[in-house]
């Protein structure tokens, strides 16, 4: 049995396909940020500007980060030293899900090492725990969802991203004593648009349905003390669980859910993924609720990132540039084609010295190629010239298509009673 050759083409299958990912070798620069060191294969090293970091608000770099960090490294160590179970529990840890629990008003919180194991773990987990238990599931939720949702082993309905009408339909075919999740998004990371949020609550409360929705890409940037868009719309009191991410606006690492005490017990005791894994180290703790803190008083990162990412979209749509329309951060740029979506990306780091992730299938549909770009509050109004220079400059070499999205990019494929697209945004 050849068994190399069979993982080499796997492999290849995959560069044939123009799927095969390739990581950027990159050194953020702390106190430069979004600037960043790159180094290609050869072990070259130059300076590029990095315009697709999931580190919204440039928090991974903030003095109260970092100094929390290496206060308690130099304090408590940098490992945690086991599980939850055995000997992993460290003060911080307690204290950022204390911070976590208030920052969403709910009772408790609990945190995970990702944002992809916090959502397989609580949904899989709820959803077993609850007799019977059918998942309603929006047709776009993100992999780590997907993957809760296979993991339970409960029956499944799909509903249409963001299709309330279509969502009403299936419930009401449920019986009414049945216990049921809805799980849904609030920011999607990849055509940046947001969730109904209030109708499906509605909908949950008139048929019995727990609610569960991913914060991840909306935490730390949006609500006045960044608990996300539920807590910008006033409807966090309405939602069972709110699942997030430190990562991302918080600009470290980790994952966690809130929700009341029962919800959290229940998946602190029975989830295997909370249960074997050893704990974040106390450092990772202690600079999460250290950005957290700051982010619940301080709104002007929140400010500047709003007006940065504004301004992005309205100087690439100016320059005639395919810019999809969004109301959130996210500002996707849609190519359509894989080889040419890679070769676009190619293009603006060896030429321009700017790094802009392709994103193609399974991220997104296969005909909605995208450069994801993400703006932040370090990405000054000249990077964002520079920026527009030299994607019309790519565009122009390429002979990309300009036509200009008018809405969402999504595709009834995508529909067919079961989960077929593994988005993997974030």
């Amino acid at each position: 049995m050849d068994y190399r050759g069979i993982f080499e083409d796997a492999v290849d299958a995959l560069r044939q396909e123009k799927r095969y990912r390739v990581f950027a070798d990159l050194e953020r620069i702390a106190g430069r940020f979004p600037r960043a060191v790159y180094r290609d294969t050869s072990d070259n090293a130059r300076e590029i500007t990095i315009w697709c970091s999931n580190d919204y608000l440039g928090m991974g770099q903030h003095p109260v980060t970092i100094a929390a960090m290496q206060e308690t490294a130099g304090k408590l160590g940098v490992g945690a030293g086991g599980t939850r179970n055995i000997s992993g529990t460290n003060r911080p840890l307690v204290e950022l899900e204390r911070s976590l629990a208030d920052l969403h008003r709910k009772e408790a919180a609990l945190v995970f090492t990702s944002g992809f194991v916090s959502n397989e773990a609580a949904i899989s987990t709820i959803a077993r725990l609850l007799p019977d238990c059918i998942i309603l599931s929006d047709q776009l939720n993100h992999a780590s969802m997907i993957q809760g949702v296979r993991q339970s082993g409960m029956e499944k309905k799909i509903f249409r991203h963001n299709d309330v009408a279509h969502l009403r339909e299936l419930l009401a075919g449920i019986d009414r004593k049945r216990p049921k999740l809805i799980c849904f998004e609030s920011v999607y990371s990849m055509d940046g648009d947001v969730a109904p949020i209030a109708e499906i609550c509605d909908l949950a409360a008139e048929f019995g349905a727990l609610t569960y929705i991913d914060e991840v890409h909306a935490v730390g940037m949006y609500g006045p003390r960044g608990g996300g868009i539920a807590e910008r719309d006033g409807l966090m009191d309405r939602i069972d669980i709110i699942e997030g991410t430190l990562a991302k606006g918080f600009g470290v690492m980790g994952g966690y859910i809130a929700a009341n005490r029962a919800i959290i017990d229940a998946v602190r005791s029975y989830a295997p993924e909370f249960i074997f894994t050893t704990a974040l180290p106390p450092a990772l703790c202690a600079a999460a609720r250290a950005s957290i803190e700051h982010l619940k008083t301080s709104s002007e990162e929140r400010r500047l990132h709003k007006r940065q990412a504004q301004l992005t979209k309205d100087i690439l749509g100016d320059a005639g540039l395919p810019v999809m329309p969004t109301s959130t951060h996210i500002v996707p740029l849609i190519v359509g084609d894989a080889r040419l979506c890679k070769a676009a990306s190619d293009m603006l780091l060896e030429k321009h010295n700017i790094y802009i992730q392709p994103i193609n299938y399974p991220t997104v549909p296969k005909g909605t190629e995208r450069l994801r770009i993400t703006p932040t509050p370090m990405h000054s109004d000249e990077m964002i010239i520079e920026l527009r220079h030299a994607l019309v400059s790519v565009w122009a070499s390429l002979e990309l298509p300009r036509e200009r999205p008018e809405t969402k990019i999504t595709s009834d494929k995508l529909v067919s009673g079961d989960l077929l697209l593994p988005t993997m945004g974030g």
